[in-house]
């Protein structure tokens, strides 16, 4: 069965598409940009960027029934290569120990103050 998790971003109404996605053990989420609980952007530079989407998509897995530690894969679009320090460092404080398959991709996103949008995917596996 199918479920699906919903968050603040005035894009997911827009062009109907859910945070995430929950299809038996597997959880997809949307690229995640760093959009408040207030439906905007949030201050800061890429850092406080990347927290606030590893923020969103914790919250969305969560509410699938999943965890962080499930997570297998994540994708960063950044769009500016100087940023991918930063970028990892929120990676490495939200995955230490877990190290899911990661990309980084150099990108043009939606809109202009995002210094990073990051997908990520888990698969949660009774044990």
């Amino acid at each position: 069965m199918r479920q699906h998790h919903r968050s603040a971003s005035p894009f997911e109404e827009s062009i109907c598409f859910s945070r995430a996605v929950r299809d038996g053990d597997q959880i997809e989420v949307a690229g995640t940009a760093p959009i408040g609980p207030d439906g905007e952007t949030v201050e800061g530079g890429a850092f406080e960027h990347a927290q606030r989407c590893f923020t969103i998509i914790r919250e969305a897995i969560e509410a699938l029934g999943g965890s962080m530690s499930d997570v297998i894969r994540t994708r960063m679009y950044l769009v500016d290569k100087a940023d991918w320090e930063e970028v990892g460092r929120a990676h490495g404080e939200a995955f230490a120990g877990i190290d899911p398959a990661s990309t980084m991709v150099i990108a043009h996103l939606l809109d202009d103050r995002w210094r990073v949008e990051i997908e990520a995917t888990a698969i949660t596996r009774a044990n």
